[in-house]
């Protein structure tokens, strides 16, 4: 594939976010629904279980992350992958990292890993009220919710930088296929890590 460049119309810059934002939408409130019925946030168990979860997704997705042909487009990228705030949020909770499940993401194009990057980084933002669910349960940015403590320069603004970045990029009619492809494909695996991880537990 071709390296991406910045693209030159405003219309094609003004969409990208809101469409992946579009696609996205109905699995984005069924993984809610979903983290909700598992009661995620009601007991220190219960977020440990969501933890793992949270910690696999971040471990699956820190090779793009760190992928020179994204970290050539998006300054700072590897910076905003939480795995190892994820991984030692487990060790304040005193639990080891969680066994691989199988189907991790790899080989993605480009075009691909972008709409995985979303769906992570979009994550920031919902995660504001999830910190607050994690407070009550006595955790905090130091200790046991880094993973969703508010990122440097706050959730707005790193958000507003990376969409501003991703709706510059120039990809072809095949290539935005991809990447709504990849963020919904980025849900699916979210769901199924947080299935893995109430597997023994009742919903």
């Amino acid at each position: 594939m071709n390296a991406l460049t910045a693209a030159t119309n405003p219309t094609t810059r003004a969409a990208r976010s809101q469409r992946l934002s579009q696609v996205t939408r109905a699995p984005h409130e069924t993984l809610d629904a979903l983290v909700k019925a598992k009661a995620a946030f009601d007991t220190l168990q219960g977020f440990g279980r969501f933890l793992s979860a949270q910690y696999l997704f971040q471990a699956e997705l820190a090779p793009f992350y760190n992928d020179e042909r994204l970290t050539a487009l998006f300054p700072g990228l590897p910076r905003r992958c939480r795995a190892d705030q994820a991984l030692a949020d487990l060790s304040d909770l005193g639990m080891r990292p969680p066994v691989a499940v199988p189907g991790a993401p790899a080989d993605l194009t480009v075009a691909e890993a972008l709409g995985w990057i979303f769906v992570s980084e979009g994550s920031k933002l919902g995660a504001a009220f999830l910190y607050k669910r994690a407070e009550a349960l006595g955790l905090c940015a130091e200790k046991g919710a880094r993973h969703l403590a508010e990122p440097e320069g706050g959730r707005a603004a790193g958000w507003k930088a990376f969409v501003k970045t991703l709706d510059a990029l120039s990809l072809s009619e095949a290539e935005e296929r991809l990447a709504d492809a990849g963020a919904l494909a980025a849900f699916t695996r979210f769901t199924v890590l947080l299935q893995a991880a109430y597997a023994d537990a009742q919903a």
